[in-house]
């Protein structure tokens, strides 16, 4: 074995196929295309076609799933997530969304909050018939 072929073998061994990453995280592979289509994620490619993501692709895949389970939607989470992963060149102004998002969520949870308390009082009048 040559020197070459011990690099290539180290190049493809840090590569993860859309399974591994799928195994590594939890998210189907499914998913993952969907966040390749959304562009939250970017494979690379093997001469075949194959996807093939870098090891960092596990912590953003879970960064995205904890953006989506917070509520934001892709086109949401597409402009913040490079500054969430440290990229160079982004500063924090993107924090602004999710600081926004956040608000609307607090304004939906105290909407959702007098809504409940109508519907006790509701409730609690026609047990007393």
């Amino acid at each position: 074995m040559t020197a070459v072929d011990i690099r290539v073998k180290s190049l493809a061994a840090e590569a993860l196929s859309i399974g591994d990453l799928s195994a590594r995280t939890s998210v189907s592979p499914r998913s993952l295309r969907y966040y390749e289509e959304q562009g939250l994620l970017t494979p690379g490619r093997t001469p075949a076609g194959h996807r093939r993501f870098d090891a960092e692709a596990v912590d953003r895949v879970l960064l995205v799933q904890r953006l989506f389970a917070a509520g934001l939607t892709s086109a949401e989470i597409r402009p913040v997530l490079p500054a969430l992963l440290g990229a160079q060149g982004y500063d924090a102004s993107p924090l602004v969304a999710l600081r926004t998002h956040r608000q609307r969520l607090a304004h939906e949870i105290a909407r959702l909050s007098d809504t409940a308390e109508i519907l006790d009082e509701v409730i609690e009048e026609h047990e007393r018939l």
